[in-house]
């Protein structure tokens, strides 16, 4: 580490890192299975940030060394108030395996890219090390790992179903979502001299107690109770059935407590604060980061996370998009907490003063990129709503669709010295500005953002995700019919064709979706055939904690109608309809004939391969990366 670096302006990650600030003791100390970039894209960052602002003495041990003498969790000694951990901004099991179970070679969230610097169930192994070492200081968890694993859920790497991590990691406290909110509160609360074991009537945490104590009492709440996790275990009906009360709830703005037996204990989720206003968002982004990897790596690689999201902006948090298989709303809910545009502004300021800037913004986006202040017109009909998606199967009529805040920031930003270009790398909703539905001024707000977006802020690629073109299929996804990607695909060709544009589309499908059989794959390959598109980079369906889509995988059953779903689960049924993304590669036809003949499909072959059909045109090689939502 270079000696003329000044560590004072990172949260101390050592020892005497902390007594260069005259600190004998910390406040709080964070873990996390991600190294430290003192970054608003980074959990630890912010929330380290957050407590920080509090005037807490805040410290952070990245990516312990769990396998030694754990030198690394004792280091500090006990913090005064708790430890707080985090298995980082992926949950750990997705970071480490395949949609196929097999280890990855990498981690993007690690100096080089290196792979083994963080546990499976990162999450619960730091947990359980601490109240091994300490077990009189609390433990709260948090981050998107804890988050989806706050009831029972269905765990795809042991293929079983497991009970809350509340159950087996031995923390104290979860908190879900995104956590500014409820550590305000826990601290003011610790700080006011109130026993940690009486917060249990936190908003947005979840707590673990003896099965026959009494409920907290609460004036407003009221309460749902969950099949027990042993109901779950013996019937998987039930647990799909619980999955609707768990997405629902997770998702209003006046929602339910839920509690679930779990063997002995009770597992307690409080309802979840509001969304974060634009103010109170401002202030978690205005926070002094500074915005770089700590210097404890810069002999060590870069870290990949980082350098993709460096000259990149967030808007919002939030998605009402409600995807079967996504886990954002279960993560930072459905309503949109957007962030003012000055402080926005302000970002993109400190970020065109960067060295390595070289007047390109990454992206200007979000969870999904084109959802920016929008919001109910009239939120007491949103307070009733229990609806998970707003735009499924068709655009609520509450809610205000129109584009024109956005692309004043996308302006805004443009007009900054020393920026050529914004682009937009998150994922575009195209059935918003596409809604035939919206009122004549949301109509004039889409059409400028189509041409905006297609003409200024495209990279010579745009990405899109119809996931597939089968109804059926889109219909358990939760996502707009395929005509509608033809209908945008139409209108990207046109405008790139009147302006003299040559762009792409990156369209992302999934394959082994439940309702998705090899004749749907087979549809796929012909229409993306007639579209011109040779698809080689795509996701086959990995079941990840508190989604539709794997309850369904797990149980049969669709949590909302009870009625039974097939899904693809063995290797070999997924590899087979895996091979129909890649029909035009010679290596994969004898595989898709033997298909297409043993499900008496015969007539889909021609369509496939005979040459020149359907379309002379060159075709498109495009790409994409695997995803987790």
């Amino acid at each position: 580490m270079d000696k003329n670096i000044d560590t004072k302006k990172w949260l101390p990650v050592s020892v005497k890192e902390m007594q260069l600030l005259g600190w004998d003791q910390p406040d709080v100390i964070l873990f996390s299975g991600d190294a430290y970039v003192d970054h608003p894209a980074f959990g630890a960052a912010v929330i380290g940030r957050t407590l920080e602002s509090m005037r807490l003495k805040v410290v952070i041990v990245p990516q312990p060394n769990w396998r030694d003498d754990l030198r690394d969790f004792k280091k500090f000694g006990p913090p005064r108030l708790f430890f707080g951990v985090t298995g980082g901004n992926m949950d750990s099991m997705v970071n480490h395996y395949t949609a196929n179970r097999r280890l990855r070679s990498d981690d993007a969230y690690t100096p080089g890219g290196k792979s083994g610097f963080r546990p499976d169930y990162a999450t619960a192994v730091y947990s359980q090390i601490l109240k091994a070492q300490f077990p009189d200081i609390p433990v709260v968890i948090g981050g998107i790992e804890a988050s989806l694993r706050r009831l029972s859920h269905y765990d795809y790497w042991q293929d079983h179903l497991k009970s809350s991590i509340l159950d087996w990691s031995q923390a104290d406290l979860l908190v879900y979502g995104m956590g500014e909110s409820p550590l305000r509160e826990l601290v003011r609360l610790l700080q006011r001299g109130v026993p940690f074991s009486q917060l249990n009537n936190l908003p947005q945490t979840a707590v673990r107690q003896a099965k026959e104590a009494a409920l907290p009492r609460h004036k407003r709440w009221s309460t749902i109770e969950l099949f027990s996790h042993e109901d779950c275990l013996s019937d998987p009906k039930k647990y799909a059935a619980n999955f609707k009360h768990i997405e629902q709830e997770s998702n209003r703005l006046e929602a339910a407590r839920l509690t679930q037996i779990c063997g002995s204990h009770r597992i307690i989720v409080n309802p979840p604060y509001p969304p974060m206003d634009s103010k109170e968002l401002d202030k978690s982004y205005d926070l002094p980061y500074t915005r770089l990897p700590h210097p404890k790596y810069a002999k060590k690689g870069e870290i990949p996370a980082y350098e993709m999201i460096k000259h990149s902006i967030n808007l919002h948090r939030g998605c009402f998009g409600g995807c079967s298989f996504c886990t954002i709303s279960a993560h930072q809910g459905k309503f949109i907490s957007s962030r003012s545009p000055e402080s926005i502004v302000r970002e993109a300021r400190e970020i065109t003063q960067m060295a390595d800037f070289k007047g390109y913004f990454s992206d200007l986006g979000g969870p999904s990129a084109n959802m920016y202040k929008m919001r109910g017109r009239d939120l007491d009909i949103c307070k009733s709503c229990k609806r998970p998606s707003c735009i499924l199967p068709s655009v609520c009529s509450n809610l205000n669709t129109s584009h024109e805040p956005l692309l004043q920031v996308y302006r805004q930003v443009d007009q900054l010295p020393g920026v050529k270009k914004s682009f937009i790398g998150s994922g575009v909703r195209y059935d918003l500005f596409m809604n035939p539905k919206a009122t004549n001024e949301e109509k004039k707000s889409h059409q400028t953002y189509a041409h905006e977006l297609i003409t200024k802020h495209v990279s010579g690629r745009l990405k899109v995700a119809p996931e597939h073109t089968s109804d059926k299929v889109l219909n358990i996804m939760r996502k707009p019919p395929f005509a509608l990607f033809q209908q945008f695909n139409r209108l990207f060709n046109e405008i790139n064709q009147a302006e003299g544009l040559k762009q792409q589309l990156i369209p992302y499908f999934i394959s082994s979706h439940p309702a998705s059989t090899e004749q749907e794959m087979a549809e796929l390959a012909i229409q993306t055939k007639q579209l011109d598109f040779n698809l080689e980079q795509i996701q086959d369906f990995t079941p990840t904690p508190m989604t539709v889509s794997t309850v369904i995988y797990y149980s049969g059953y669709h949590p909302y109608t009870l009625k039974p779903v097939f899904t693809a689960k063995s290797k070999e049924e997924k590899l087979r309809q895996r091979s129909f993304f890649f029909w035009y590669k010679p290596e994969h036809r004898e595989t898709i004939r033997r298909i297409l003949n043993s499900k008496g499909l015969q007539k889909m072959e021609p369509l496939l391969f005979d040459k020149g059909k359907p379309s002379e045109k060159k075709n498109k090689t495009l790409s994409g990366k695997n995803r987790y939502k």
